[in-house]
């Protein structure tokens, strides 16, 4: 059941009024059986799994309570808890690793033992990946070790512990959430309050906006070239890349915004997993806003029990490149997730090196229209490296991705692409590329307001009616003529 379908704009109206009239005894029993309904959607064999690591970490949790309540030396305890949390790692992990990356793992040890004249046919394994497995594993990892460290207490009730794993707005794509912030929530039910609720609904609207009239409209540029790159050259891949750039942060950033608003018309709050990332002026600082549920759990849950930046130089760069690593392999099961996570983390160490010989230039710069420049430089330059990493994000390969890279420096074709008409070639059409602008400038005006600390969602509340409704009105209509490219999966669904 995808966010922009029928299926979900009758599921959803019908799952918050019943949760709302419901009592509160079984308000949360009611959104779990909901959660659970909208994953079996997919495929209801594979609820299984979603169970399965509900369980585990769960029962993981529990033994660990009692560990810790235990009379136990506390030498003991901590061996027991350093088993429990192993298991519910090595449990969890494995599951993800069979349905994700076995076959991809086979083929990698097919390939290395080929560069030692080895010639062995490994089998292929017939597995459909579970939608949002990378996502529900990784959340319920990360209660698991708040428990084993000791910052909250495990969750005696399974139910309420379930719907924390499997909360339908966030199940499949996230954000991943903490057990801090959700799980928390999650103790008491809210009552129906008309602020959250109109909040919620302009979220979703917004959120619709973005995937639909944006990521949809930029895909079909983008598939066109991706499809048949031998095709293009230069200018074309150039926008075609510039698109995906767009279209990624449009697409995922739509989901989230969508999931934050229709758990907030329920009366939760889930964290932001966007902060105007192409505002950024380094890579390390694109991280900070790209994917925040994701690359704080990397921070958190693996980064820093590696020793983080607390044990020398060399060190701090090798958890920092595993770290990317890590990320790109958890973006799926191909050579060129895991180029592009490395190309992240390669970036930052350059970055990083060079902070360390010529100091960070910024502080040095007194006068006032200088420093704005060179903050626009160094934007500038955090948009172009995001841009070549999103190169090997997008191709079907490395060969494709090479492929791209070198046809896009033939600039023997800018006047023809800039002119309009090369563009109409890629699939888009005037009146699609008109809607694609008005939408654009909404979105740069929105990030504008967002990164001057301004909520678009007060700001416009403020204004006179006619101001709001117009406003309200155009997004609509701009959805309505967008209808004919709904459907599309998200592109984080795949991971």
């Amino acid at each position: 059941m995808l966010f922009n379908s029928i299926d979900f704009l009758v599921f959803f109206p019908i799952v918050t009024t019943l949760y709302f009239v419901f009592p509160h005894k079984i308000r949360n029993y009611w959104l779990l059986a909901a959660s659970y309904f909208f994953y079996m959607c997919w495929n209801p064999k594979y609820i299984l799994l979603l169970m399965t690591s509900t369980f585990i970490t769960y029962l993981s949790g529990i033994v660990m309570e009692r560990i810790k309540q235990s009379d136990r030396e506390e030498n003991k305890k901590i061996k027991l808890k350093n088993w429990t949390v192993a298991a519910s790692f090595v449990l969890n992990i494995s599951m993800l690793f069979y349905f994700k990356y076995i076959n991809f793992a086979l083929d990698v040890m097919t390939d290395i033992l080929g560069i030692f004249h080895i010639s062995v046919k490994a089998p292929t394994f017939d597995v459909i990946l579970p939608v949002g497995i990378s996502f529900y594993i990784f959340q319920a990892l990360s209660y698991t070790m708040d428990v084993y460290r000791d910052e909250i207490y495990a969750e005696k009730n399974i139910f309420r512990y379930a719907l924390f794993v499997s909360f339908f707005p966030q199940l499949v794509a996230g954000p991943i959430e903490r057990s801090k912030n959700l799980l928390k929530q999650l103790a008491k039910p809210n009552d129906f309050d008309y602020n959250n609720a109109r909040t919620g609904l302009l979220m979703m609207l917004w959120g619709y906006f973005i995937k639909v009239v944006m990521a949809d409209r930029l895909a079909v540029l983008v598939d066109t070239v991706y499809n048949d790159v031998s095709a293009y050259h230069g200018m074309e891949l150039i926008v075609a890349n510039l698109f995906f750039t767009i279209q990624i942060y449009c697409d995922f950033m739509g989901y989230s915004i969508i999931a934050k608003g229709a758990a907030k018309y329920l009366g939760y709050n889930l964290m932001s997993n966007f902060e105007m990332p192409y505002f950024s002026t380094s890579i390390k600082e694109f991280w900070r806003r790209w994917h925040i549920s994701l690359s704080s759990w990397l921070r958190d849950y693996l980064y820093i029990p590696l020793g983080g930046n607390r044990k020398g130089t060399a060190r701090k760069y090798f958890n920092l490149l595993l770290t990317f690593f890590v990320s790109g392999l958890w973006h799926g099961a191909n050579i060129t997730f895991v180029v592009w996570g490395m190309f992240h983390g390669i970036c930052q160490v350059i970055e990083d090196i060079f902070r360390m010989i010529f100091g960070k230039i910024s502080d040095r710069i007194k006068n006032v229209a200088i420093a704005r420049v060179w903050k626009g430089i160094n934007v500038l330059k955090t948009f172009i490296l995001a841009a070549i990493g999103w190169v090997f994000f997008r191709a079907s390969n490395i060969s494709q991705a090479i492929q791209v890279l070198k046809a896009s420096v033939k600039l023997d074709n800018v006047s023809e692409v800039l002119a309009g008409g090369g563009i109409y070639n890629l699939g888009i059409d005037k009146m699609g590329l008109i809607m694609l602008g008005i939408a654009v400038l909404l979105l740069f005006v929105v990030s504008i307001m967002r990164e001057n600390k301004i909520n678009p969602i007060e700001w416009i509340s403020s204004k006179h009616f006619v101001v709001r409704y117009a406003t309200y009105w155009l997004i609509v209509i701009l959805i309505i003529f967008s209808l004919d490219l709904t459907g599309k999966e998200f592109i984080y669904f795949q991971f």
